[in-house]
């Protein structure tokens, strides 16, 4: 359980598993950011294969834990150490391929929008529920995953978007049966052992260098409207509906 990583004939692998949901707690997203990081540093990695185990890719921030511990430092940890890891996956020096199946949920979005090559099995569902919990972030990265509305109709009313529509969209650049994914990962990661690894780090920079938005910044921005609902007492709310599994008090302001 948590994440494990090798890397065999220069692709790095890195697998997340989080049983029962792939929710990952605060100390795991800096793990992530660390492995994902010093695998694009390695001289010798061409490419970092990004997939989890179990029933989804990635169910976001472990709200249980946060909702057990006192005070703000769970949900600090836990928005400092996403913003790592999607930070590590787009300023990873080599290309970062996800592979996504189950559903993509919350942080996922963060780390499936800042890869550089997205995969996904037939039937994925893509989502930011954060309106629903208390929280807002990640929207950055849906951006680059979904037309402008669709991206703010999905933020608003929480509502997923299926890997056939990213698809359909150029997002995805491959449906694969889950149980193929590990192996389509691997066989696009070989395509870069076979060019030359200045040229594929340097076009990573290049393209980094030319995105119309700053997704570190951008996303550190959303994050502060995260701190004002904590601040104003209703994430909590959200956050202990969600896991006590009913509707939160509409009332609150």
């Amino acid at each position: 359980m948590g994440i494990s990583h090798e890397i065999i004939e220069g692709i790095a692998e890195i697998v997340v598993d989080y049983p029962p949901v792939n929710a990952i707690p605060v100390q795991g997203w800096f793990e992530l950011a660390e492995v994902i990081t010093a695998a694009g540093k390695d001289p010798d990695t061409r490419a970092v294969i990004l997939r989890a185990e179990g029933r989804g890719f990635n169910a976001g921030v472990d709200i249980k834990e946060m909702q057990d511990s006192e005070g703000f430092d769970a949900l600090l940890g836990a928005n400092r150490g996403c913003w790592e890891s999607f930070k590590a996956v787009y300023e990873c020096k080599v290309p970062v391929i996800t592979a996504c199946h189950g559903y993509c949920v919350g942080g996922g979005i963060g780390l499936a929008g800042n890869s550089d090559i997205l995969i996904a099995a037939p039937g994925t569902k893509f989502a930011l529920p954060e309106v629903d919990r208390g929280a807002l972030g990640a929207a950055t990265h849906l951006a680059r995953l979904v037309p402008p509305l669709k991206m703010r109709a999905m933020v608003l009313t929480c509502e997923p978007a299926t890997a056939e529509e990213l698809h359909a969209w150029g997002s995805i650049y491959a449906l694969v049966e889950a149980d193929q994914l590990a192996d389509k990962a691997r066989e696009i990661a070989r395509t870069f052992t076979k060019k030359i690894p200045r040229v594929v780090r340097v076009a990573k920079e290049c393209l980094n260098n030319i995105d119309p938005i700053d997704v570190n910044r951008s996303y550190r921005f959303e994050q502060g409207f995260t701190f004002e609902l904590n601040l104003a007492g209703v994430a909590d709310e959200a956050r202990d509906a969600f896991v006590e599994k009913r509707d939160p008090k509409a009332d609150k302001k």
